[in-house]
């Protein structure tokens, strides 16, 4: 999350103060994601420092002093909201490094692993729909949240199934052919 493009876009109805922004930063992600005001002011140091906003000279150092966007910061905040995110190689996804380490240790049951993981994602989201059921429904920011939440809680299961497809798949072909399977010949071969 761009922290420092949320801001930007913030300041870009106004002149505002740290603490303000804040607010309304958790205010408009739903209250999902909260801000340490530190992170805040630091941002603003850095925004400012770049040219892309700048701040009253007058006397109002710290929770009062105004902060508003330059025209070298509306640029960059159009910039980014018309970029696509680069997608282009995976993420360092934790489950998945997890998985992968998990195929290669002997006397570890990938199976056993996938499904707890699979448990744990189903009760998330569960309590993502209760949270949903319960208050997204006034709230669009919140909504939109939920959604994307779920959405993608949604898709890791979805990886997790496929994952556990592929390692029956990969197991029982060389079986037919009197070979041991290729996950235990990798852990075979490691125990040499």
């Amino acid at each position: 999350m761009s922290v420092r493009h949320a801001l930007l876009g913030l300041l870009s109805e106004g002149p505002k103060y740290g603490h303000q922004l804040r607010q309304e930063f958790e205010a408009r992600t739903g209250e999902v994601w909260p801000l340490n005001v530190g992170q805040v002011y630091t941002t603003l140091q850095r925004l400012e420092r770049d040219g892309l906003v700048a701040s009253d000279d007058a006397e109002a150092e710290g929770p009062q002093k105004d902060f508003r966007i330059t025209a070298q910061g509306q640029e960059e905040l159009d910039r980014w909201l018309r970029t696509p995110p680069d997608l282009t190689s995976p993420p360092r996804d934790e489950l998945v490094i997890k998985v992968l380490v998990a195929v290669q240790l002997p006397g570890v049951d990938v199976r056993e692993v996938l499904q707890v993981h699979r448990r744990y994602l189903v009760e998330l989201m569960q309590q993502w729909t209760r949270l949903k059921e319960d208050e997204a429904e006034f709230d669009l920011a919140l909504a939109l949240v939920v959604d994307a939440e779920l959405f993608r809680l949604d898709s890791v299961i979805r990886w997790l199934d496929a994952a556990d497809g592929r390692l029956k798949r990969a197991d029982a072909e060389p079986a037919a052919a009197g070979a041991p399977p290729p996950v235990l010949r990798r852990r075979l071969a490691v125990r040499r």
